[in-house]
């Protein structure tokens, strides 16, 4: 798969992390009084405090600090701005920019160095984080979601006009697919734009203006003809909005790399998914977020019924096996809150050590650049968090204000609340 995100170092010169607890990502037990050394961007060493070494090196003390990878959240919406979406009707195209500039900021401050958008961003976003003119996680982009006219990703109402968030400058146009020349040019025309990914909705949507999670969308047969375009093309990879057991299925045999929600598993098709690899990405801060007031009773008996079984087939596809990555479908709930998911992938079954990996070398490897980030490993790029927070006693602090003290990324100190560098 051809990586177009930015995985060259930015920062030069040499830097030891002195004194953390090390929560390395790989799932290994934590090693108290650690050291980092990092060069030129680089991790060129990951072990116990040495004597006299590197002299050369700054010195950060760490000391009584935790220091993990850079997160890596898999399921973004970093578009989805805050505000009235009458109000941003009105946007010239700048204030949207600065809109989104805002919220890639507020998404490295939670600690997540690496994210994938998927649905609402262009490839601007992502040359400006690379290029060093934005602070923000690196960005993966599928652009834009495919599903049927009519399907979740159709903004359309149905007198045909479109909710003020589809008509603001620079969003992306939907993509919508009825027939196989559909797919073939919308696939074709999103590897053309730059996508990095292709999402497809094979089931509806709860936030669709005219379908619901039941419905079919995507075919089966469709996602093995975006399969095969993407091998044509460097093996992109397919992942799956899907809500039922039914489009869960027509993901994974039409060949997508992960599923997103996974709400309605079947024992069957949680051994499918084993047997493919098939990594689930289950969103549970978007599934256990809290309704508006104004939300009716049916609506709350609905969503109090959703969760139910959407928890118990995360549980389950855990508790098989099933490799999961964190997502968290950040825009529909407030950004910044990212690490959030931690604490429920544990409560879901995972273990803290289990839940950390999903959120860094678990996702690293879902985007196909674990060789580079996602855990603290000689030789990979410095994406570093720094904590005051025991994350396996208290994984759900660091979800906290101010829980996360610093954030590196390629090496460059993108966060710094205590001064420690200076």
């Amino acid at each position: 798969m051809p990586a177009r995100l930015p995985l060259t170092p930015v920062a030069e010169g040499a830097t030891r992390y002195l004194g953390a607890t090390l929560v390395d990502g790989t799932g290994a037990a934590p090693l108290p009084a650690a050291e980092v050394l990092v060069r030129d961007g680089v991790i060129a060493y990951a072990g116990p405090v040495r004597a006299d070494a590197d002299a050369d090196a700054r010195v950060v003390d760490l000391d009584g600090a935790h220091l993990l990878p850079g997160f890596v959240d898999a399921h973004v919406h970093l578009a989805m701005v805050p505000g009235a979406p009458e109000e941003q009707r009105a946007w010239f195209p700048e204030e949207a920019v600065l809109a989104v500039a805002e919220v890639l900021r507020a998404t490295v401050h939670a600690g997540v160095t690496t994210a994938r958008d998927l649905d609402g961003l262009t490839p601007g976003y992502r040359n400006a984080v690379a290029a060093g003119t934005a602070v923000g996680p690196r960005l993966h982009l599928a652009i834009a979601m495919l599903s049927p006219t009519g399907g979740h990703a159709d903004p359309q109402l149905p007198n045909g006009s479109l909710p003020a968030w589809a008509v603001r400058p620079g969003m992306p146009e939907p993509g919508l697919v009825d027939t196989d020349e559909d797919v073939i040019r919308t696939v074709r025309a999103l590897l053309r734009t730059g996508a990095d990914a292709i999402k497809v909705a094979t089931s509806g949507g709860v936030g669709s203006p005219t379908d619901d999670p039941g419905d079919v969308g995507v075919p089966e047969r469709h996602v093995r003809l975006i399969a095969e375009l993407l091998a044509e093309r460097g093996g992109r990879p397919i992942t799956a909005h899907a809500h039922t057991d039914a489009a869960v299925r027509a993901a994974v045999l039409g060949g997508a790399a992960s599923i997103e929600h996974g709400y309605d598993l079947s024992d069957a098709t949680i051994e499918l998914m084993l047997e493919r690899g098939t990594v689930l990405v289950p969103t549970l801060s978007t599934l256990l977020r809290e309704l508006p007031a104004s939300a009716t009773p049916a609506r709350r008996a609905q969503r109090a019924a959703l969760r139910q079984r959407g928890l118990d087939s995360v549980r389950r596809a855990i508790a098989a096996g099933v490799p999961v990555a964190v997502g968290t479908d950040a825009g529909v709930h407030p950004h910044g809150r990212n690490l959030r998911e931690l604490g429920l992938l544990v409560e879901a079954g995972l273990d803290p050590l289990a839940a950390i990996r999903a959120g860094t070398l678990g996702g690293a490897e879902l985007l196909g650049l674990d060789a580079s980030i996602g855990s603290v490993e000689t030789g990979k790029l410095a994406d570093l968090v720094v904590t005051d927070a025991h994350p396996l006693d208290a994984i759900d602090r660091l979800a906290d204000d101010g829980a996360v003290r610093m954030v590196v990324q390629s090496g460059r100190v993108l966060v710094d609340l205590d001064g420690r560098v200076g």
